[in-house]
């Protein structure tokens, strides 16, 4: 009786999961391929979003200039998203520092208290964790075969995260890391990184496109993308929740949904646009 309660309740995740996702997924695309203002517009979206749920994290035990941290972050996206130089999103996180010590001065002054260390250091981490990805997304999407690169980093990303979480679910068996996810195996990684393969092979089939760059990209994203989910992972068993959010029904919060991305999106920025220049 107890097995089945726990298959019916899987199979009701599963469903969940299945329909949010494939709804998200597909904003996600059909914004990817339109391209222009309304790409920009949904990643800005999701950019913000998951900024706020991270800022929630942290401020369950630290101070954050939270305002200061979000209006910083919306510049970074106009910034990226208007084509200016990578320097001129640098120098916002720059400012944002000095802004947000000279808040912690102010604190101290007026209430003989300051928390600097941890407001600039929580402040600083979640523009550079979560917005400046994103906007290695927007900056990616405008190369020459951007468009490309860019759908292949989330199709691998989302294949990874279905195989392991089937292969995990099916036939795993030993932990990976279960002081941090009990849930995760070795099985199911091996899973994910597989399925991460699978979808670049795919996509360079499809788009008839030379396979070395999209297989780099799937076997960067399968193993990666799923140390990125740890980490965010990490973050969660801080502050002492299960989900970042509750926005997505069977994923939790945009930070949930969207982990794996942030690490993927960076190495895949450094690899095309500053090793391979």
């Amino acid at each position: 009786m107890e097995g089945s309660r726990l298959s019916e309740a899987f199979k009701s995740n599963l469903v969940l999961r299945t329909v949010s996702g494939t709804l998200l997924g597909a904003l996600v695309l059909s914004s990817l391929y339109v391209g222009g203002w309304y790409w920009k517009l949904v990643v800005s979206v999701i950019a913000m979003g998951s900024l706020w749920e991270f800022y929630s994290l942290l401020s369950s035990r630290y101070t954050m200039s939270k305002a200061m941290g979000l209006a910083a972050g919306l510049m970074m996206l106009w910034v990226a998203s208007m084509g200016l130089s990578l320097s001129s999103i640098l120098a916002v996180i720059s400012l944002l520092a000095f802004l947000v010590l000279f808040v912690e001065v102010l604190r101290r002054q007026g209430t003989g208290q300051s928390d600097a260390l941890a407001n600039i250091g929580g402040t600083l981490a979640g523009v550079a964790y979560v917005i400046l990805p994103w906007c290695f997304l927007i900056i990616l999407r405008e190369q020459t075969w951007g468009r490309l690169f860019v759908l292949t980093i989330f199709m691998c990303t989302w294949f990874c995260d279905v195989t392991a979480y089937f292969v995990g679910s099916i036939w795993g068996k030993y932990p990976l890391c279960d002081k941090v996810s009990g849930k995760k195996t070795w099985e199911g990684f091996a899973g994910g990184v597989l399925g991460s393969l699978f979808g670049s092979s795919l996509l360079a089939l499809v788009f008839e496109f030379p396979p070395l760059p999209l297989l780099l990209l799937g076997l960067l994203c399968g193993f990666m993308g799923q140390l990125g989910d740890l980490g965010e992972s990490v973050l969660k068993r801080e502050a002492g929740v299960k989900d970042s959010g509750s926005l997505i029904p069977g994923h939790g919060g945009l930070l949930d949904r969207f982990d794996s991305i942030l690490v993927n999106s960076s190495l895949a920025f450094i690899i095309f646009e500053v090793i391979g220049r």
